[in-house]
């Protein structure tokens, strides 16, 4: 059986490499991603060692214990790093002042904005021999003043500097000048893999980020053979307990690896996805390959039997056929995998957030991966045909086509679609009055989206005789072809239906995708001006960073600026919850915020007052006049604050409206804004008056100005992942609905050879037999769009009335435009699909179609 299977497998070298070619790109998604994710985590690995190969203890502070003076709040001095020199088996003790900065580009634009983990700074601290070897100079030399500074040079790419250029930076407070001196080399992998590093001389360091004479920590490198556990139980030992710890290197090597990689794991999600996604569209083609393949092997097979196999046997040579299949297309798979895996650092890295280099890892995971998902997902999709093969009786061989599915087979069909959707879809409209985009019910509703998609698919059969009649009424338009095509359609609905499933699936998945990202991107444009009266924001890149205080007022100087009103953000801890409180002027504040108050006003809003959202009032179930015990920020003790007003929930105003003065008093960035809105004059909105704003802000890397469309696009800069899948996935069931079309036909063509040569010899010409064979196709994937479109648009209704319950402006949206192209590319599928078949089917001569048995 293992010769037949064989023997099989190369007699349908054609027909099967179809089969193997849709296995082969879910395997190599698998296999890409598992390798490429042990190449990132090796290269990050190898980065961060090489930053601390020759660091085998580092010395940290501890915070200051209570009532310390501010003099011992730092432990970490000169004095300290000669005692650390001193210790047995210490070659070097080498002090350090490391901090963030962020820098802007020579275009004026910040240089990694908002990753603060990646903004690093450090000090230039030279050695013996007048060198830093933790910062070695590529160009230039080492800061040696206060207005001078040095970059590593994947900055200055980025950055578009060189040697002597003005250097503008922010660590968190004005902004910074400083006159670019030299470019250094570094392997931390933090500024490999997309940061920047800024280098100022020792005293600037220390001031900015310790103190005067103080380091933020000592590193320390151990003499050759000294155990560097040991070495730094002896440096503890040295060490006071209450302001200083040691840690080994590897400890920080394996720390820092280990939280970088983290930060970059969500790269690994995407590739999985498409993976799963080819694997199981592929999976239907696989299934209608094998079922077509043993439909035309039905006498071959009798004949098997009738000379003495066992429907064991025959199952084998089935599956034995799915095995060799299998382990080309692993084999193919993992090869193009590692294509994938080479190209996907470059595909996923930004200017923003870029990818560390280094060599591809490829361990025994991908490898087994590659065999247990290409044979595996083949010798499953071939089981079910395999069986039906072995139910092959001896009398078979006799009868010259395929018997039809008997009623009782029909029915049962019916009855196990029809319980599936109806679990599906009633899940889905139970889930509809939740509300609630929790987990648990994204997750049943996911669940219950799948059901409907896989009861679409089982009554598939059953619904393409009266969906296909009805859309056979525009191929009639064809004339005698059109007839014909949507005939011979008909003729097998299960091939049909079997066909048009992978189409189905991609179908499903990228309608509900779009309609959800369409109506969610409407809900972020609605949400992110809702409640907002001025025309810019102006705020703070980290949260914990304060504007310049006199940023305020020279904003409100800009010619074209209305009102600038401040905004102190903090946080309000009440009834064990805690809220975003923002400290406004109520003469101001009517002005930049569009507030809707159910009750009460703002107008007498002043210490020890404030206003709540109408959310958090109803959580709290109090109302205007209510007491209401809270503290805010760093204030240890709560006090008793009179509810002045409710409005309506404003994203723009939070959860609570506070004093100003209060919240500037008690938050965490005490006498601070966090943000100011600007309402400009007249027609003053323009990019004039934007650039005279960020002017005005000092143009610090740390501060960012917004108009509303900024705002919008901010929002919804999340859905940019969501598009992303979406047309990947339409991509890949665009390919793999292509490949099992052109399968079908192919196998159908071969199958009506004679009765195509018998329309020949009646008169059909070549033209009219590939417009026949093309409108055929084009039927089975309209048939296939038309079954997804509704089970797409099922599930993204059932999915958007979850996300409206976190979203309130969410509301369905049809994106008509996009549903209108996925129609067009699965027409178009159908076309490019028939091409191949059609010109085979017109090239067969008449006399010897007919002649064929």
């Amino acid at each position: 059986m293992l010769r037949t299977a064989l023997r099989n497998v190369l007699a349908n070298k054609a027909r099967l490499a179809m089969t193997v070619l849709a296995v082969c790109l879910g395997v190599a998604f698998v296999c890409g991603t598992l390798v490429f994710a042990e190449s990132s985590a090796a290269a990050y690995r190898a980065a961060a060692s090489k930053n601390f190969a020759d660091i085998a203890v580092s010395v940290t502070p501890k915070s200051a214990p209570p009532g310390a003076a501010e003099e011992e709040a730092g432990a970490l001095d000169d004095a300290l790093v000669r005692k650390l020199a001193e210790v047995p088996g210490v070659a070097a003790a080498r002090p350090a002042a490391d901090g963030s900065a962020t820098l802007n580009g020579a275009d004026g634009r910040p240089l990694r904005a908002g990753k603060a983990w990646s903004n690093l700074a450090a000090a230039y601290v030279p050695g013996k021999d007048g060198k830093d070897g933790r910062h070695p100079l590529v160009e230039g030399r080492a800061p040696r003043s206060g207005g001078e500074l040095a970059v590593d040079s994947g900055t200055a790419a980025a950055g578009g500097f060189s040697i002597g250029d003005t250097v503008t930076l922010a660590t968190d407070g004005p902004v910074l000048k400083k006159r670019l001196v030299g470019i250094v080399r570094t392997e931390d992998s933090r500024v490999t893999a997309g940061g920047t590093l800024a280098v100022f001389d020792k005293a600037t360091a220390q001031e900015l980020f310790a103190s005067p004479g103080r380091y933020t920590s000592i590193d320390v490198s151990a003499e050759p053979g000294t155990d560097e556990f040991k070495l730094a139980e002896r440096i503890t030992a040295l060490l006071p307990a209450d302001r200083a710890e040691a840690v080994t290197g590897t400890a920080q090597a394996t720390q820092q690896a280990t939280y970088t990689d983290t930060l970059t794991r969500g790269h690994q999600k995407m590739p999985m996805i498409f993976a799963g996604v080819s694997l199981f569209i592929g999976s239907f083609l696989i299934v209608n390959t094998f079922t077509m393949v043993v439909a035309r092997r039905t006498r071959e097979i009798a004949l098997l039997r009738a000379i003495g196999s066992s429907r064991r046997q025959v199952v084998r040579s089935i599956l034995w056929e799915a095995v060799l299949l299998g382990l080309v297309s692993s084999a193919a798979g993992f090869v193009l995998g590692l294509g994938i895996a080479a190209v996907l650092p470059d595909l996923l890295s930004t200017s923003q957030d870029s990818l560390p280099d280094g060599p591809l890892v490829i361990g025994p995971l991908p490898v087994v991966a590659a065999l247990a998902v290409g044979v595996g997902v083949t010798v499953l999709a071939a089981w079910l045909p395999s069986r039906k093969a072995a139910k092959v009786a001896p009398i078979e061989a006799l009868r010259a086509c395929e018997q039809p599915p008997t009623a009782a087979a029909s029915r049962v069909r019916g009855v196990v679609g029809l319980v599936l959707l109806a679990a599906g879809a009633g899940l889905l409209v139970a889930l509809t009055g939740a509300k609630d985009a929790s987990e648990e019910n994204l997750r049943n509703a996911m669940f219950g989206c799948a059901l409907v998609v896989v009861a679409l698919i089982v009554l598939a059969p059953l619904l393409a005789v009266p969906v296909i009649r009805l859309t056979g009424r525009l191929t009639g338009r064809f004339g005698i072809t059109g007839h014909l095509a949507r005939e011979n359609a008909l003729r097998d609905p299960r091939r049909t239906a079997a066909t048009a499933s992978a189409l189905i699936v991609s179908t499903a998945l990228v309608a509900g995708l779009a309609v959800i990202g369409n109506s969610t991107g409407q809900a972020l444009d609605r949400q992110a001006a809702a409640g907002l009266g001025a025309d810019y924001v102006i705020g703070s890149r980290s949260t914990m960073t304060a504007i310049d205080p006199g940023t305020e007022k020279r904003v409100a100087g800009v010619p074209g600026v209305r009102t600038a009103a401040g905004i102190a953000d903090s946080t309000l801890f009440t009834g064990g919850r805690v809220r975003k409180i923002a400290g406004v002027d109520p003469a101001t504040v009517n002005d930049v915020m569009k507030l809707d108050f159910v009750s009460g006003s703002l107008k007498d809003l002043g210490p020890g007052l404030i206003a709540l959202s109408a959310a958090v009032a109803r959580e709290q179930g109090v109302s205007t006049g209510s007491q209401v015990k809270a503290r805010i920020g760093r204030n240890q003790e709560f006090t008793q604050y009179t509810v002045v007003g409710v409005y309506e929930d404003n994203p723009t105003a939070g959860d609570v409206l506070g004093s100003r003065a209060d919240v500037q008093r008690d938050g965490f960035l005490p006498d601070s804004v966090q943000r100011i809105l600007v309402r400009a004059a007249g027609a003053a909105v323009s990019k004039t008056t934007e650039d005279r704003l960020r002017a005005a802000a000092g143009n610090s890397p740390l501060v960012q100005v917004k108009d509303r469309q900024a705002l919008v696009d901010e929002a919804a800069g999340s859905l940019a992942d969501l598009l992303t899948l979406m047309y990947g996935l339409l991509a890949i069931g665009t390919v793999i609905s292509l490949l099992g079309i052109v399968n079908t036909l192919a196998m159908s063509v071969a199958d009506r050879t004679r009765e195509i040569g018998v329309l020949r010899a009646i008169g059909m010409d070549r033209a009219g037999i590939r417009r026949m064979i093309r409108l055929e196709s084009v039927t089975v994937a309209a048939f296939g769009t038309l079954l997804g479109l509704a089970g797409g648009l099922l599930g993204a209704w059932a999915v958007g009335s979850l996300t409206n319950g976190a979203l309130k402006q969410y509301s369905l949206a049809l994106p008509w435009g996009t549903l209108l192209l996925l129609c067009l590319v699965s027409l178009t599928i159908g076309v490019l699909a028939a091409a191949v078949p059609a010109r085979r089917a017109a090239s067969l001569s008449p006399l010897e179609a007919v002649a064929e048995r």
